[in-house]
């Protein structure tokens, strides 16, 4: 087991600095800093701009910029902001639970509703209701994200004036973003979670253990359900992941004050730091939580860890 954990985290470590590096490269090359901070200011000539460029540390070579942002990623300071001068680290601890809070609650609403419905439907394969909820699933899938939450914000925002439109000031202001996208990873989930069951119902234990007169729940959410979890882990995973890097329009419907919302406006402005930090944490996120699902196969399944 220590040599699969090992051998996974550096895994995880190759793959990080992989993504910083192109990530540092890529957005040196979406324009100049010093320009956007000059808009308005009159006539500002080459010289302005190169002092500037040095004030921000821009004049040096990209390596030695680069070695820099990794020891501010070691030690916790990511500098300060190219626009307000706010240090970057204050901005992401501000912006950072709120995109994970809102996220986790989508896991787990989407978690509780597709399972269940997924074992049903494959339960009731080829019957009325394994048609209607894959009906409905296939409808949920249809529906592009941005078009759901503005139809859920003139819905239950405008017209019934029930939920607040946009913002973070109270537990009534998850329910529109978190239903927005639970809708989709529900719909997607649902089916996945149907055609993993329907392979492991034919199983052999399956029949072995109803033949000892297992209730039919734990006969499914013991056996059944516990056995096809690793293909269930590793896209619940991935989502989660996609998710904390794809939550970037959802928070600019509803003002949401995360971290997509936070990279959007470094992009607009051309922060770097502030973008830069912003992927960093998501890339730390996203190989974190790879790596705890490689963690949870080797507990799952002991060939793997054998492997």
């Amino acid at each position: 087991m220590l040599n699969f954990l090992l051998k996974r985290l550096f895994q995880a470590v190759f793959v990080f600095f992989a993504i910083t590096l192109v990530v540092a490269y890529a957005i040196r090359l979406t324009g100049d800093p010093a320009l956007m901070l000059t808009q308005g200011a009159g006539s500002v000539t080459e010289a302005d701009l190169a002092l500037i460029r040095e004030s921000l540390g821009l004049n040096r070579p990209f390596l030695v910029q680069y070695a820099d942002f990794l020891h501010g990623v070691l030690t916790g300071n990511f500098g300060l902001s190219f626009m307000g001068g706010t240090p970057v680290s204050q901005l992401i601890g501000q912006a950072l639970p709120a995109t994970l809070l809102l996220a986790v609650i989508v896991m787990i609403v989407s978690s509780l509703i597709s399972i269940p419905l997924g074992i049903q439907a494959a339960v009731s394969r080829g019957k009325w209701v394994d048609q209607l909820i894959r009906v409905t699933s296939l409808i949920g899938l249809s529906f592009p994200n941005f078009w759901l939450a503005l139809m859920l914000v003139l819905c239950f925002s405008i017209w019934l004036q029930w939920l607040p439109p946009s913002g973070m000031s109270d537990p009534a202001s998850f329910i529109l973003p978190a239903v927005t996208m639970a809708v989709i990873l529900t719909a997607t989930n649902v089916r996945l979670v149907r055609s993993s069951m329907l392979e492991t119902l034919q199983a052999q234990y399956v029949m072995v253990a109803r033949a000892k007169g297992l209730s039919e729940t734990k006969v499914l959410y013991k056996h059944a359900l516990r056995n096809c979890a690793v293909p269930l882990i590793t896209y619940f995973g991935l989502q989660f992941g996609g998710l904390l890097g794809g939550i970037v329009v959802i928070e600019r419907v509803f003002n949401w004050p995360g971290l997509g919302t936070l990279a959007f406006d470094a992009v607009s402005s051309r922060d770097y730091p502030v973008l830069q930090a912003v992927i960093t944490v998501l890339s730390m996120l996203i190989v974190g939580i790879n790596l705890l699902v490689d963690i949870a196969y080797g507990l799952i399944d002991p060939r793997i860890r054998t492997e």
